[in-house]
């Protein structure tokens, strides 16, 4: 009996010791088990905010916990996300070697549209975990012979015409001196001419200028509704003297990121091109609208219409589908290139919708800007130790 009362003594003060060195077992391994939160060196938000490069920071699985203005403008960025699959495996390789490397890429400038970007990318590890990425846009640098050769070429050819009918006309009239109504007749011509040589030139001007200038750099929040009602506006005094209506509807929710007088350019050059090939006394409609993240402006006329062979060239320098028509309204075969050179450089499309005889439409997309998180809504892609708050905002 005694000897029972003793084991079950003994057996019960084992099973207290046993319990407690379960607990402090526990407490050992939730201890060591502790890993300091990652974060990034002291410093660094502060150096990255006066850089002057797109730049991103993003975690161990790729998320976006810092980008500026330009990482978005340049389309490597969306939401909180690397958009490109090859900088995704350059962050891949600089996780996994620990290295620094660099690459030049030509990547896809936005969701929509063949705008491309040349872009010489660096990647480097950051503190714990992070990895910095900083991009140096060379787009220009790479095509500005290509860019200047084209040119000069186009040029020199389309300058030949008004130049050398200028010359003629200026013979003939002197030839005529004495027959009133053939120099007033060649005047006539002579003045015509002119005024297609001024704004082939002027056109000429404004494409290099618009060549010259980085959307990205001269680049800011741009309101599409107050663009689009400037450039109906600069439009009103043609379209008035033939009596045509230009109508507005709809709204663009979010603005863009870009430079509004670029962007005002290219969609005058879309309405002027409405008005001068639509017929007297007809309507040209302009429509806005976001859809999908995308800030869509639509530019419709009733005129004779495009046929479907001649639609993919329209955006070519100086070509005519018919040149002399293209004379008689005065287009200088400048105005769509412009177009599609500045929402091109601006991550987005243009396109076109046409029959003949029916008229056509073209349609602009633009990426809209991602608008600011709620501060009162938690940050799920807050990176754990919350080092890095203040997140860079700027186009999707």
């Amino acid at each position: 009996m005694v000897l029972g009362v003793v084991c079950g003594f003994v057996g019960l003060v084992l099973g207290v010791l046993a319990m407690l060195a379960f607990r402090a077992s526990e407490r050992s391994r939730a201890l060591h088990l502790t890993v300091a939160e990652p974060t990034i060196p002291e410093g660094t938000a502060e150096v990255l905010s006066v850089i002057g490069r797109a730049y991103a920071v993003v975690d161990a699985v790729d998320g976006v916990v810092r980008a500026n203005p330009s990482a978005y403008a340049f389309g490597l960025v969306r939401g909180h996300h690397l958009v490109h699959d090859e900088v995704l495996e350059l962050t891949a390789r600089v996780r996994a070697d620990g290295i620094i490397v660099d690459r030049s890429y030509e990547l896809s400038r936005g969701p929509v549209g063949e705008g491309t970007l040349t872009v010489h990318l660096r990647a480097a590890p950051l503190g714990d975990e992070y990895i910095l990425l900083l991009a140096d846009d060379r787009t220009e640098i790479s095509r500005t012979e290509a860019i200047r050769h084209d040119f000069v070429a186009n040029v020199s050819h389309e300058l030949k015409t008004p130049v050398g009918a200028i010359s003629l006309l200026a013979e003939a009239i002197d030839d005529a001196a004495d027959d009133e109504e053939s120099v007033r007749r060649f005047a006539k011509r002579l003045s015509i001419e002119s005024l297609r040589l001024s704004a082939l030139v002027q056109d000429i001007i404004e494409l290099s200028r618009l060549q010259g200038k980085d959307a990205v750099k001269a680049g800011q929040p741009v309101d599409l509704n107050t663009v689009v009602a400037e450039a109906v506006d600069r439009s009103r005094l043609p379209s008035e003297s033939r009596g045509i209506e230009i109508k507005v509807g709809g709204r663009a929710d979010a603005p863009v990121f870009g430079d509004p007088d670029q962007l005002m350019t290219a969609l005058r050059n879309l309405i002027d091109n409405a008005v001068r090939y639509s017929p007297d006394n007809t309507t040209v409609g302009v429509g806005l609208r976001s859809v999908d993240g995308l800030a869509q402006v639509s530019v419709t006329d009733q005129g004779v219409g495009i046929p479907a062979e001649e639609q993919e060239r329209i955006f070519e320098r100086f070509y005519r589908i018919d040149a002399a028509r293209s004379r008689q309204t005065g287009g200088t075969g400048l105005g769509l290139s412009i177009v599609k050179h500045v929402i091109s450089n601006h991550g987005g499309e243009v396109t076109v919708w046409s029959q003949p005889g029916r008229g056509s439409t073209f349609t602009v997309r633009l990426p809209e800007m991602e608008a600011e998180p709620d501060s009162s809504e938690p940050d799920r892609s807050e990176p754990r130790g919350g080092h890095l708050a203040e997140r860079g905002r700027g186009a999707a």
